[in-house]
C-alpha cells in the first residue's frame, strides 16, 4: 500500500490496498497515478499550473500471509507531480490499464475520453498524475539504502510479484510441514527452530524465499534461503522449491 503526502497539506490521501486507484511506473522512470479528481493531490496539482508540486510517496510493504510484524520493508519516493496532460494521457492511460486491468471501475474509460465526464462539484471524477522521481530510499531487512533516480528508472519488476501473494499462501496453507523442514538447512538453528511453532513463509522473488520460525520461547526470527540461480518464472520457481525441500529432506 501507499500514501502520497504534500507539503503544506496536513492530511495526505490515502493509496492503500482498499483505495480505488492504481499506480505504475513508466519506461523512463516516472511514477504514474489515477486519483479522484476531488482528492487533495489533484487539486494540488491542478491549482499549481505550470508549476511542479513537492510530493513524497511512501509505500509500505506487507506480507500477505497472517504473521506478527507483517511490514517487509519501507520505500519513498520524493519527486514532482504534475497533471498528465494533452497526447499523453491517452498512452499513461493505456499503460494504467494493460498493467490494471480493471479500466472502467478505476475511471481509466474515463480518462482516455478527449473530454472527461465532470465528477462530484464540476470537477473531473478521475485525474492522472506522474510523479517525476527526485530520490528515494529503501528501509527492508537488509538495511536502509537511498536509490539514485536512474538505478530507480533501470530497475525491471521481480518476475514473481504478480504471484508472491497467492504463492506464499499456498505454500503456507498445503505445504507448512514442508516449508518448516526447512530449519534442516539452518545449521546450530536448526535445533532452535525444530521444537518451537509454526513457520510460515512471509516473502519470495527469483532470488530465493524468506521463512519466518519462532522458537520455544515464541520469539520470531527470519531465515532466507536462497535459490541455486535466479528463477525466471513460476515453472522454474516450482523446480526451485522441489531442490530446496530435497536438500531439507522433506517432500
Amino acid at each position: 500500500m501507499a500514501s502520497l503526502s504534500i507539503p503544506g497539506i496536513e492530511d495526505p490521501d490515502e493509496f492503500g490496498l482498499s483505495a480505488p486507484v492504481c499506480r505504475t511506473v513508466a519506461a523512463g522512470g516516472d511514477v504514474l497515478l489515477l486519483v479522484p479528481g476531488d482528492s487533495a493531490a489533484a487539486r494540488a496539482a491542478a491549482h499549481a499550473q505550470d508549476d511542479d508540486v513537492a510530493a513524497v510517496m511512501e509505500i509500505t510493504d506487507v506480507a500477505p500471509v497472517s504473521v506478527p510484524h507483517r511490514i517487509r520493508g519501507r520505500a519513498w519516493i520524493a519527486g514532482w507531480l504534475t497533471p498528465v496532460r494533452n497526447e499523453q494521457r491517452a498512452e499513461a492511460a493505456m499503460l494504467l490499464a494493460e498493467r490494471h486491468p480493471v479500466g472502467e471501475l478505476l475511471g481509466i474509460g474515463e480518462a482516455l475520453q478527449p473530454d472527461p465526464a465532470p465528477g462530484m462539484y464540476g470537477r473531473t471524477a478521475w485525474m492522472m498524475l506522474r510523479l517525476e522521481v527526485g530520490e528515494g530510499a529503501v528501509d527492508d531487512l537488509w538495511g536502509a539504502e537511498a536509490v539514485e533516480p536512474d538505478d530507480f528508472a533501470e530497475a525491471a519488476p521481480d518476475p514473481l510479484v504478480a504471484h508472491e501473494a497467492e504463492l506464499l499462501q499456498h505454500l503456507h496453507a498445503a505445504h507448512g510441514e514442508q516449508v518448516h523442514g526447512l530449519c534442516a538447512l539452518l545449521g546450530d538453528r536448526e535445533a532452535v527452530c525444530g521444537t518451537g511453532g509454526p513457520a510460515v513463509p512471509v516473502s519470495l522473488d527469483r532470488f530465493g524465499l524468506r521463512v519466518r520460525f519462532t522458537d520455544a520461547e515464541q520469539r520470531a526470527f527470519d531465515a532466507r534461503f536462497d535459490f541455486p540461480e535466479p528463477v525466471r518464472d513460476v515453472a522454474e520457481l516450482r523446480r526451485a522449491m522441489h531442490r530446496l525441500f530435497e536438500a531439507a529432506g522433506v517432500r
